[in-house]
């Protein structure tokens, strides 16, 4: 198992559910739950010969490119290049996570359109592109998170910050293909700021604010109706965080367990408290993705 599931009998106690689980992708070698999935991306292009990638990133993905990037040329006489993509208000923290990662193969240049950016020197068929939102090669790597949380007795539901929806997309597939389960709810949680695809399941007027969870921020959303029928589906649904729950949500945290998460990992409490206020009861087993700052 990559990372722990993490039992939070207290917190549970205080929710009023039976068994929460803290998925901790935090702890995760390349820094969050986007080690899973970029990682097995690379890897795929490499076979097929490119040696040259290219990222739009507001942290945690570019991260995990660098990572592992830097970890295969350590090996490789044909060093492979990486171009990191960033916008002019990314946080400072993981701005400074991704400097000690520049040479002379990766670098790291801000923009005021990095995706734009990306568009255009992608035409270049030497450098391909690693975006999660609009490449189902993403899904596969989440494969093996998705094993890893049904290890977790009787799993009845996960909730997850979602931002383009990748990794909801994928557990869903997973668990409706591989489970013993009927259904394994996946809930999705956005913010004041974005939130495209939870505003299928939310009927309140929510109110614009820019959000302290800084990792959701795909306004266009290319996976919006495929996920928003899966999540039917499984029975789950969508949530959106105001600043003030998800600074709730850190504080009942913190309280509990110890742990103090970040405000993008705070989401999934956040979404899972709203369920517990609106009456959502479940029999078995909670989980919420800690997925990295």
């Amino acid at each position: 198992m990559i990372t722990p599931n993490e039992l939070q009998a207290k917190l549970a106690k205080d929710l009023g559910i039976k068994n929460l689980y803290f998925k901790r992708e935090d702890l995760h070698p390349y820094g969050s739950h986007k080690g899973r999935s970029i990682p097995v991306m690379i890897d795929k292009y490499l076979a097929e010969g490119i040696h040259h990638f290219a990222i739009s990133s507001s942290g945690n993905a570019a991260l995990a490119a660098a990572f592992h990037i830097q970890k295969l040329n350590h090996y490789r006489n044909d060093k492979i290049n990486l171009d990191i993509l960033i916008g002019r208000h990314i946080d400072n923290k993981k701005l400074e996570k991704l400097s000690q990662f520049k040479n002379s193969e990766i670098s790291i240049t801000m923009h005021d359109r990095p995706l734009q950016t990306l568009f255009n020197i992608t035409q270049d068929q030497n450098i391909k592109p690693l975006r999660q939102s609009n490449d189902d090669n993403a899904l596969v790597g989440y494969e093996v998170l998705a094993k890893e949380l049904l290890e977790i007795k009787d799993l009845n539901a996960v909730f997850i910050g979602t931002s383009s929806g990748t990794t909801a997309q994928a557990l869903s597939e997973y668990f409706e293909k591989n489970s013993k389960k009927n259904k394994i709810q996946i809930h999705i949680v956005q913010t004041s700021t974005c939130h495209v695809i939870a505003d299928a399941f939310v009927d309140d007027q929510i109110l614009d604010e820019k959000s302290l969870a800084d990792a959701i921020v795909d306004h266009t959303a290319l996976r919006k109706n495929k996920i928003i029928e899966l999540i039917k589906k499984n029975e789950g649904s969508g949530w959106i965080a105001s600043n003030e729950l998800i600074i709730s949500a850190k504080e009942i945290t913190k309280k509990n367990t110890g742990l103090s998460i970040s405000n993008n990992s705070a989401l999934s409490v956040a979404g899972l408290m709203q369920a517990v206020y609106t009456g959502q009861s479940w029999d078995g087993s909670i989980v919420c993705m800690i997925c990295g700052d």
